[in-house]
This record gives C-alpha cells, structure tokens and sequence, in this order.
C-alpha cells in the first residue's frame, strides 16, 4: 500500500453533541431504541399526563389529612319515629307536646314515647302553618293557617284540642281575607295576623285572654273532653279493613271560652303628598302630642315644588332614566309588612299609671316594603280609641334608604335594621342608640337577617 491507513474523519451527522461526550461509555446497543420524533412527543405528552395526576393525588391527599385534623361535626340519627295519617306539612314542639299539621286536620304526639294524643280533623281541613306557645299548667295556644289562608286560633288542654275562633272569618266569601303572615308573641299574651285583601294590606294585632281561659276551664272541668277525638285505628285483616275504634266526632264541639281582643289595625303608610298649610304653626297643630318627628304628612311642601324636583331631577338623569326605564309615577300600595313584638325598653315610654311587666311585650315594631320608616306602636293603648281609626305610630325612626329586612335578638334587647343600601345597623333598645354600623358591598342585596 502507497499510504498506511487512517481513521476517517467523522461525518457532519454523526457529529457530536456536548451533552453526548461520553457516548464511549453507553451500550451502542442503545441506538435502536431510541425513537423517532412523532413517538418521543408522544411519550413526553403522556408523561406529563402522570407527573399532573401525581400532583393532584398528592394535593387530595394533603387536604384528607388536614381535614382529619379538624373537629368533625356530630352525625345525628333519629331515635324514635311516629307515624301520621295523611300528608304532614309542618310541625311546632311546644312543652311536652309535637303539634302537627296534616292534610286533613291537627294531630297531638307526647315527646315523650311519640304516641298521638289527640286529633282534631272536624272540618277537614289542611294546615299549611303552624304556630305554638306554651302558657303553663299543660295549656297550650296554637294558630293554625289553612289552604284557604284562614287563621284558626286554638287553646290545648289536657289533652284536647278547643277551637276558639277563626280570626278571619267571613261569612261573604268573597270578602276574605288571606292570611300572609302570623306571628305569636313569646309567652302567647299577644299575636299579629298580616292579611291582604282586595288591593289592601293591613295588619290585625290581638291580645289573647289566656288568664280568662284558665279561669273558666277551672269552673268548667269538661269544657275540653267533648272536643277531644281519638283517630281510627285500621287494621288489615285478609285483604280487608277491621276498624278497632270509633272516632268521637268533634264536629259539634263548642269551646265557650273568652274571644281574643282586637287591639290595633296597622295599615301602610299613605304616600306623602303636598301640603295645604299656609304657615308652620297649621302645620304644628295638626300634630296631636306636638312631636316634630313622624311620617313626615305635616310639611309645608306644596305640590307644585314636589313637581318642580321631579322635573329637575328628570332632566339631570335623563340619560340614565332613558337606559333604564322610566318608572311608573304611581306608586302602589305595600302589601307586605314585617313586625316584631318587643319588650319593655327607653324606646317605647309608658305610663306610670300603666303596670308594665318585663316578659309581657309592650310594643311592636312594623315596617312595610319601601317604606324609610320604622314605626314603633305600644299595645297598652286607651280603649276609648277605636280599632279601625288607624293609629299613629308612638316612635318613628326615618333611615336613609329603604328598610329591607330586620330582626331582633332571643333577648328582645337588640335590633337590626338592613336597608336596601346594603346598610345593617344593630341597636340597643333598652339604651336606645345604634352599637355598630356595617356597610356590605352595594352589589349585594340583604334578603334576610338573623341572631345566632
């Protein structure tokens, strides 16, 4: 051979690179294996598949054992069952006893062994709601509302039901009124029934002579037995029905026991319109206790500048009222109220002739869809008032935006009052100033409100 042999120079593929300097050390045996581009993206897609899976096993993981850490809630199971005839539709605990509402009437069951007592299904009647209160010496006010939206107000006693009076009743059917609300006062001395009738609203407060009712059941022992009914039991027997005992109509039971008493007729307030006063002291003594603050009717504010505001104001946000619509310039009439009985306090000043006790409500609180104002009004009122003169509010507390909803605290000593601009504001009634005052984002809107 001319010249001696030498090593060929490497290709420019098989060039190489800096991270395969020590290729001399691997199996060449490796070469084959590796794969063509479309199979290692492949590979490296479903890889990442499971380190993603890894990670979210790993996160579930690490919230169970968190979760452990915390304080588990009790799991509740039901010890003891009873069986109703019908549908069941509500159901209050007063004392020793379960009140339920049927399809077909009410039904008595002692806590106790959950046996039904006593059933009171005379008219066939479904209850929708019901509300119940314990007065001692195994006595028991209920206010049951029908289908129909009549308020039927009942008195238990052992262990039978009294039906005293449906407080709605009229004999003209098409002049009834439906029921929207009933509200019992702690202590069964008082109760509100909100009802609504043709385009009307108003609210029917009635105090309820429990001293009387004991009173005359103690001189008539029997008043209760005749409206005391035991249901049928049915048993089947060969594809038939054995009845094992007949029930005691109650149909004709007539409870003679003192009817409640009608104290006050709420009614919304009137829309405020422009004044006829010429002069402030008109003004002044149109006012009967010479109060400057009330539903704001005694103003001197004429009908002719309460249309030169509306015409300002609609002709500087007449961009914004076009893109929303106008609203209608007739305001209706609110239909929907909600009140609260409340206790003795410096708010609602009685006095000194009347005897007021501390858990007996002295007053309610009432205000109407809309309406700015919360209208305080006391319960022990002269009876030479008459019920249906609509009576002014005792207190008036204006906000400065609508009410939206409010309660009151198990205590009856704090109030809180949300208003639509989603305002809440917590009051201390028996010192009669505001405790705190909250401001919620505007976009949000307080439906309800409660004390824990």
């Amino acid at each position: 051979r001319k010249h001696p042999l030498e090593i060929p120079l490497p290709s420019e593929k098989d060039w190489l690179k800096e991270d395969e300097e020590d290729f001399f050390q691997l199996d060449p045996d490796r070469k084959s294996e590796v794969l063509p581009q479309p199979f290692r993206m492949i590979n490296k897609l479903v890889m990442m598949v499971f380190e993603n899976a890894m990670e979210i096993i790993e996160r579930k993981e690490l919230l169970q054992e968190a979760q452990k850490l915390k304080v588990q809630p009790t799991k509740c199971f039901p010890t003891a069952e009873f069986q109703v005839t019908g549908r069941a539709n509500c159901l209050v605990v007063s004392g020793k006893y379960i009140f339920v509402g049927l399809s077909m009437g009410l039904a008595a069951f002692r806590v106790s062994d959950c046996k039904e007592v006593c059933v009171w299904d005379a008219a066939q009647t479904e209850f929708c709601a019901i509300h119940a209160s314990d007065l001692g010496n195994e006595r028991h006010v209920l206010l049951a509302v029908d289908e129909m939206g009549l308020v039927c107000l009942f008195c238990f006693h052992r262990e039978s039901f009294l039906l005293i009076k449906i407080l709605n009743e009229m004999e003209d059917v098409s002049k009834r009124n439906t029921c929207v609300e009933v509200v019992l006062s702690p202590g069964g001395d008082y109760t509100g029934v909100l009802l609504q009738g043709n385009r009307k609203a108003w609210l029917d407060i009635y105090q309820l002579p429990k001293d009387s009712w004991l009173k005359e059941m103690e001189k008539n022992p029997t008043a209760g037995l005749t409206c005391r009914e035991k249901r049928s039991s049915w048993t089947s027997v060969a594809d038939g029905f054995l009845l094992q005992e007949p029930p005691v109509s109650a149909n004709k039971a007539d409870a003679k026991l003192s009817l409640p008493v009608l104290l006050l007729k709420v009614k919304p307030p009137k829309p405020i319109t422009g004044s006829t006063f010429t002069s402030p002291v008109d003004a002044l003594k149109n006012v009967d206790d010479g109060s400057m603050l009330g539903l704001g009717y005694n103003h001197l504010i004429k009908d002719s500048q309460w249309q030169q505001q509306e015409a300002i104001f609609r002709r500087t946000y007449q961009e914004y009222l076009e893109a929303e619509g106008e609203r209608e310039s007739k305001e209706e009439m609110p239909r929907h109220a909600t009140f609260h009985f409340l206790l003795p306090s410096q708010i609602l000043q009685v006095g000194p002739e009347i005897k007021v006790q501390p858990d007996v409500p002295a007053g309610i609180s009432v205000h109407w869809d809309g309406s700015h104002n919360l209208c305080f009004y006391l319960l022990n009122r002269p009876l030479k008032e008459k019920v249906d003169s609509d009576p002014k509010p005792d207190v008036v507390w204006p906000c400065a935006a609508p009410i939206a909803c409010s309660a009151v605290s198990s205590c009856s000593r704090y109030l809180a009052l949300a208003c639509e601009d989603a305002t809440i504001t917590i009051w201390d009634k028996h010192l009669g100033y505001p405790l705190s005052v909250v401001a919620i984002l505007e976009e949000r809107h307080i439906r309800s409100i409660h004390f824990l």
